[in-house]
């Protein structure tokens, strides 16, 4: 059973701590040490999982702009080397990129040195092996081993310096030209802004875009800075929108596009300087993926609108599935329905992770820009904006999202009964309880009623549950919270805080 220390550094299905000081209270946890002791004990997994002595695989590294990079990625290097193995040094890199060297340089293994959005003191590592990322339980697995010192038998191996990331720019370049098909610079006289946030997406404006002709004027925080200065990279941020919206109306774009900081989500803006994110990409990525998959089964997370479940069967023809947060759970959930024999060619997040049936199911944020930026090109010749695609898709007037503390020490006990008990309490209610919901409750709301719905659930990792609420009237996301107020209202163990705020 892994201790304490070792316990907290497993975020899912990666490794994540505080990789510098400098933040109150936050000490430094991802030590020399053991990043050591966590990439040699990979060593020795992947061994033995390839059933091959450590010198004859070959393992591919990667980080991102964080300025604790270097150091961590010189601490996995030191590890791996030592075991023997040929590491393949890429450098900066985005992760999606790194799960290509397992394809392109057929590498037996890839590390990447990220923790996506999260600030800029803290780092970690994701894990890929041909056959896609690692599993949460292999992340416990690795944990415990390196808590154990498990590693490989001591051996002389070699680091070699790949320019990665030249190669997969012009896989993009290449995929952008073969589906606008007009000449070696199809983007000419396309204006497109694109906002790395200081991540590693930068690449994608200089080495993708401006090469094929585009336009990228107004193109901002393209340098890699591991300090973040000018907003989180991470298109969920309310700021980091608002940055690249505002930048395609100052620079009269015709799209924008934002990264995270490992370019595994993202998010656009449209001409007229409206997110296309959320709810609005999801419909955006299926209208594009059903093109070529009439009836296909489009997998996303809970959290998504009425409205989109709506445009999905009725418009696009296809069938919506919502399963669990967590974008592993909806890859993980399209590939068993692929292998049970029911098409599915997307399985997407909300928060921008989105992965396509054609490449891997990988979640990759410059593949699904680049098939939208495709698209846009195509429609462009009809005279059509991008945004016509989900011209029907119908949207809600409001939402909202509030997070309760789980104060009861067992908590996943705790919240499952919370959520028992919600059900119940919804039945005697007479309300409409989803019957497609894999995850918490989903209660809908008539016209008058609030003309909405809430979803209640247990996070994935930590101690807290939060509610969706979202409603197609302005003021309805506070009827349908009043509503649930009388049900929360006797529960000991959970911090309702936040609901009180909100209906102060």
């Amino acid at each position: 059973m892994l201790d304490a220390k070792w316990k907290h550094l497993k975020s899912g299905t990666d490794i994540r701590g505080v990789a510098m000081d400098g933040v109150e209270g936050q000490p430094l946890d991802l030590t020399d040490e053991v990043i050591e002791r966590v990439a040699g004990a990979f060593a020795l997994w992947l061994s033995q999982k390839e059933d091959r002595p450590a010198a004859e695989l070959t393992v591919s590294v990667g980080r991102d702009s964080r300025l604790s990079g270097p150091r961590i990625r010189d601490a996995v290097v030191r590890a791996l080397t030592g075991a023997g193995i040929h590491v393949l040094d890429c450098g900066m890199a985005s992760t999606p990129a790194m799960f290509m060297t397992t394809v392109d340089l057929h590498c037996d293994g890839a590390v990447q040195i990220t923790a996506s959005h999260h600030p800029w003191h803290r780092n970690g590592l994701k894990f890929f092996l041909p056959s896609g990322g690692l599993e949460g339980e292999d992340i416990t697995t690795l944990l415990s081993m390196a808590q154990e010192g498990q590693s490989p038998v001591p051996a002389e191996g070699r680091v070699e310096q790949v320019d990665y990331m030249s190669h997969y720019a012009e896989r993009l370049r290449d995929m952008i030209k073969k589906g606008i098909d007009d000449g070696e610079q199809p983007l000419t006289g396309f204006h497109i802004v694109v906002d790395a946030g200081n991540g590693a997406g930068g690449f994608y404006a200089t080495q993708v875009l401006e090469p094929l002709g585009a336009d990228i004027e107004g193109s901002q925080f393209l340098d890699p800075d591991g300090r973040f200065p000018n907003h989180i990279p991470n298109p969920e941020n309310e700021e980091a929108m608002a940055s690249i919206c505002a930048a395609v109306l100052r620079h009269h774009g015709d799209l924008g596009v934002i990264f995270d900081t490992d370019v595994d989500r993202a998010g656009c803006v449209d001409s007229r300087g409206r997110e296309i994110n959320r709810n609005r990409l999801v419909a955006l990525a299926s209208a594009i993926a059903l093109e070529g998959h009439p009836g296909g089964t489009i997998v996303t997370d809970s959290i998504t609108s009425t409205g989109l479940k709506t445009f999905i069967e009725q418009d696009l023809g296809g069938v919506h599935c919502r399963f669990k947060r967590g974008y592993k759970n909806v890859i993980n959930e399209s590939l068993r329905l692929n292998r049970e024999g029911i098409d599915s060619p997307l399985a997407i997040e909300t928060s921008g992770h989105a992965a396509l049936k054609e490449n891997y199911f990988l979640d990759d944020g410059a593949y699904l820009v680049t098939k939208i930026i495709i698209k846009a090109a195509q429609l462009r010749r009809e005279g059509l904006p991008l945004e016509s695609l989900i011209a029907h898709l119908q949207e809600p007037a409001e939402s909202v999202e509030l997070r309760f503390d789980i104060t009861n020490p067992d908590f996943r006990a705790y919240g499952q009964g919370v959520l028992d008990g919600l059900e119940d309490y919804a039945s005697r209610q007479g309300w409409q309880v989803a019957d497609d919901s894999r995850e918490g409750v989903r209660v809908s709301f008539t016209q008058g009623e609030g003309d909405g719905w809430f979803l209640l659930r247990l996070s994935v990792h930590d101690p807290v549950m939060p509610l969706n609420i979202e409603s197609d009237v302005p003021g309805g996301c506070r009827v349908i919270a009043q509503k649930l107020r009388a049900y929360l209202e006797g529960l000991d163990g959970l911090d309702k805080t936040a609901l009180e705020k909100y209906l102060g």
